[in-house]
C-alpha cells in the first residue's frame, strides 16, 4: 500500500504530455464583427404607434437608427390564442400559429417591408420566439397532442408555478417536436431574411435543442441569438447574448436603498471570472416585463435612473433600450390591451444618444471580447461611490458614479485613474492626478475619456 501511494505521489505511471492539459474552450459561438459596438432596441408593435402596425414601425426606423441602435428586437409577431385569452387582445407570448403573422400588425408583405427597410438602414432584425409553450388553440394541440407536457392527471399543463393560464407547455423529449420547431424557425430566416431570434424563457428548453437549432440556422445564414435567461452554458454552442437579470436586480436594489454598492462589485467580479469572455450580457433598466409588471424606469430607479443608464451603456454588457424609454417612459404599457406610447422629446433620449455615440467611438467601450475589461479604481468612499476604468490601445475612459442619496467628496488611490481627459457633461478638458478630489451630487456621475479623442 505504501509503495502504491509513493508511486502516485511521484507520478509514476501517470506521465502525460503537457498538451493533454491544454485548456478546452467549450464556448464555440463567435461574435460577428458588426456586433462589436451594437445596441439593441426592443419594439412592442402593439403599443409602438397609434396604428399598432408593422408599417408604422417601418416609418420610424430611421429615428431608432439615429438613436444609435444596431439591432431591432420585435416582440412576437404571430397570431395570439383565443382560448383562455387574457384581456381583450391577449398576450403575444400565447402563440396560435408559428408560421403566420398576427393580422393585428399587418401581413407578410408589410413585415417583409419592415425587415428590408431595416437592412437598408444597416439595422439587424430579430424576432421574439416562444418555444417553451403555445396557445391552447394552436393546431398542434389537436394534431400532435403527444408533443405537449402533461400534469399528474394526464392533462395539458401551463408552466408549473406560474399564472400562465393562457398557454400550455411542450415536451422536448419528443424528436418530432424539435424538428417542427427548428423547421419553423428556419422558415422565418429563409422567407423573410430576419437576422436571428430572442428566445423566451430559454432555460425552460433543453440546451441540446438550442445547439441543434443553431447548427440549422447557421447553415442558412449567420444569426444573432438572444436568450431570455442567465446561464453561461447557453453560450457554449447556441447563444450570442443572455440577460443580465442580476445586474438589473442589483441596480434596482441599490436605487431603492436595499443593497450596498459592494453588491455591484460582486456582480462584476462574477461577470469577469465566471462567464466566458466571448459572451455578451444584456444590461437594461427596462424591458416589456419590467415595464408592465414592476414599473416604469422612473418607478424602478427614481433619482438613480441616469446613473443606471450610464452604467448599462458604458459598463461591460450590450445595452437594451425598450421603446418609449427615450420618450421618458411615462406609463406602464398595458400588456393585454392597446395602449399606444406617448412620444415626446425627453432628456433620457438625449442621454442615451450621447452615451451611445461615445460607446461606438471608443473601442474600450465595445461589447464582449471587442472591448476592455472594467478595472476597479479604489476610492475613499467605497460605500457610496463606484469607480472604474476601461482602457484599450490609446483610449481610456474613467467613470465615477455616486450611487447614494447623499452628496459626496471623493478621492482615488493607485494611479490608474490619472490622466488628461475630456469630461462629457461639462465638455471641458480636465487633468486628474494624485490628490484630485471630486464632488458629486446625490446619484451624480462623471464620465471622463481620453482628451486625445474628438468631442462627442
Amino acid at each position: 500500500m505504501t509503495d502504491m501511494i509513493v508511486d502516485i505521489l511521484s507520478n509514476k505511471g501517470f506521465d502525460m504530455p503537457a498538451n493533454d492539459y491544454a485548456p478546452n474552450d467549450r464556448y464555440l459561438v463567435k461574435q460577428a464583427e458588426w456586433s462589436k459596438d451594437a445596441v439593441i432596441y426592443q419594439i412592442n408593435v402593439r403599443q409602438f404607434s397609434q396604428a399598432g402596425t408593422f408599417e408604422a414601425v417601418t416609418q420610424r426606423l430611421a429615428d431608432i437608427q439615429s438613436l444609435g441602435a444596431s439591432i431591432i428586437w420585435l416582440m412576437p409577431v404571430h397570431p395570439i390564442g383565443e382560448v383562455h385569452r387574457k384581456g381583450a387582445l391577449g398576450s403575444p407570448y400565447s402563440v396560435k400559429d408559428y408560421l403566420s403573422i398576427n393580422p393585428e400588425f399587418g401581413d407578410e408583405a408589410s413585415f417583409k417591408a419592415l425587415v428590408d427597410r431595416a437592412h437598408t438602414l444597416g439595422l439587424k432584425v430579430i424576432i421574439d420566439w416562444v418555444p417553451n409553450h403555445s396557445a391552447w388553440d394552436n393546431p398542434l394541440v389537436t394534431e400532435h397532442p403527444d408533443w405537449y407536457a402533461k400534469d399528474y392527471k394526464g392533462d395539458f399543463r401551463p408552466s408549473p408555478w406560474w399564472d400562465w393560464s393562457d398557454i400550455i407547455e411542450f415536451d422536448y423529449s419528443n424528436p418530432e417536436l424539435r424538428k417542427y420547431m427548428i423547421d419553423a424557425m428556419c422558415y422565418w430566416v429563409k422567407q423573410f431574411n430576419i437576422d436571428g431570434f430572442r428566445c423566451d424563457v430559454a432555460g425552460y428548453v433543453p440546451n441540446d435543442f438550442w445547439q441543434q437549432l443553431r447548427q440549422a440556422l447557421d447553415a442558412i445564414k449567420p444569426v444573432f441569438m438572444l436568450a431570455e435567461w442567465e446561464n453561461r452554458d447557453l453560450h457554449e454552442q447556441a447563444f450570442n447574448m443572455s440577460y443580465a437579470w442580476s445586474w438589473n436586480e442589483t441596480m434596482h436594489d441599490i436605487a431603492m436603498g436595499r443593497a450596498s454598492v459592494n453588491r455591484l462589485r460582486k456582480y462584476y467580479s462574477w461577470n469577469e471570472r465566471a462567464w466566458p469572455r466571448s459572451a455578451y450580457r444584456m444590461t437594461f433598466v427596462s424591458n416589456h416585463d419590467k415595464n408592465a409588471w414592476d414599473g416604469t424606469q422612473h418607478e424602478q430607479f427614481g433619482d438613480c435612473l441616469e446613473a443606471a443608464i450610464v452604467l448599462s451603456v458604458l459598463g461591460e454588457g450590450m445595452p437594451l433600450i425598450y421603446n418609449s424609454q427615450e420618450a421618458g417612459e411615462s406609463k406602464r404599457l398595458a400588456f393585454f390591451e392597446r395602449d399606444p406610447i406617448d412620444w415626446q422629446p425627453h432628456p433620457v433620449g438625449e442621454l442615451y444618444r450621447k452615451l451611445i455615440r461615445l460607446k461606438k467611438r471608443l473601442p474600450a467601450l465595445w461589447n464582449g471580447p471587442f472591448g476592455a475589461t472594467m478595472i476597479q479604481v479604489p476610492n475613499s468612499k467605497p460605500d457610496q461611490v463606484f469607480s472604474f476604468v476601461r482602457m484599450q490601445d490609446s483610449g481610456k475612459v474613467f467613470i465615477v458614479l455616486n450611487l447614494s442619496a447623499q452628496s459626496v467628496t471623493v478621492n482615488f488611490s493607485e494611479r490608474l485613474f490619472e490622466g488628461k481627459y475630456f469630461e462629457l457633461a461639462n465638455e471641458s478638458i480636465e487633468e486628474l492626478k494624485a490628490g484630485s478630489e471630486l464632488s458629486l451630487a446625490p446619484w451624480g456621475y462623471r464620465i471622463y475619456f481620453s482628451a486625445a479623442m474628438p468631442k462627442i
